[in-house]
Parts: C-alpha cells; structure tokens; sequence
C-alpha cells in the first residue's frame, strides 16, 4: 500500500473528520468563553474589588513616565507586564477546563450505560432436574 493511499484512508476516516470537527467548534466556543470572562465575569469581579479593570493591570519595565492605560503605555513603546491579561487568561482556561470535564463525566456516564445495556447476563442457574442429573452422573462415575 502506497504512502498516498495509507495517507487517503487515514484522512478519511471519521475519527479524522471528527477531531477536525471539533477543532472548529472548540475555536468558536474559546471566544464565547473569552467574551464570557471579559464581558460578563471580570467586571463584577473587578467591581467587588474596588472597580478594577482586569484587563489594564500592567507593570512598566521600561518605559519614560506614568501610563494611564495599557495602550498608552504600549503606543508609547514601554516594555509592560500584562499580569491582568493573564488573570483573565487563567480563568478564561478554568471555564474551559470545567466545560471539558462536565462533557468528558457525560459522555463517560453515556458510555457506562451503554455498556450496562450491553453486557451480557450472567449465565443462568442449572434447572434443579439438571442439578440432579449431574450429582447422580458424578456418583455412577466414583463406582
């Protein structure tokens, strides 16, 4: 088998067609994850600790004078740590986290009664004639 069809097969399978899938779903579901703690979480959260804005905490490493945001600093050419960037990134990545494990313990609980359903049944106890029949098999056989 040539390196072109092994390539073909492999490329359409479905586990292929399915990752690529997912992919794409996932990239849309960052940005709602994204816009969720920029827009809907953060400024509560900013709000309840004195009307911070997460997303223009920065520390000027190098830079001449006192910058009033992030993009006046950045415009000025200041070299910034963006920690308030981070804090948003690092909660944007435990919504997520949080979202794959609620999908993963799903499927997981899915799979498990699929396999109860499918599991065959334990044998069934002999018939009490058989039971019978067999001690008095084992018996004539010791004679």
């Amino acid at each position: 088998m040539g390196i072109m069809s092994e390539f073909k097969e492999f490329a359409v399978k479905g586990n292929v067609v399915d990752m690529a899938v997912g992919i794409i779903i996932g990239g849309a579901f960052g940005t709602i994850v994204q816009s969720l703690v920029n827009d809907i979480i953060m400024p509560p959260v900013g709000l309840l600790l004195g009307g911070v804005d997460f997303s223009e905490l920065f520390l000027v490493l190098q830079g001449d004078g006192v910058y009033a945001t992030l993009a006046d600093a950045q415009a000025a050419g200041a070299v910034t740590i963006n920690y308030g960037a981070f804090i948003n990134n690092v909660v944007s990545f435990l919504i997520v986290a949080f979202a794959v494990f609620m999908l993963v313990k799903t499927v997981n609980r899915m799979k498990r009664k699929e396999e109860a359903v499918e599991a065959p049944a334990a044998p069934a106890a002999p018939a009490e004639e058989v039971v019978l029949l067999r001690e008095i098999r084992d018996s004539l056989r010791k004679d």
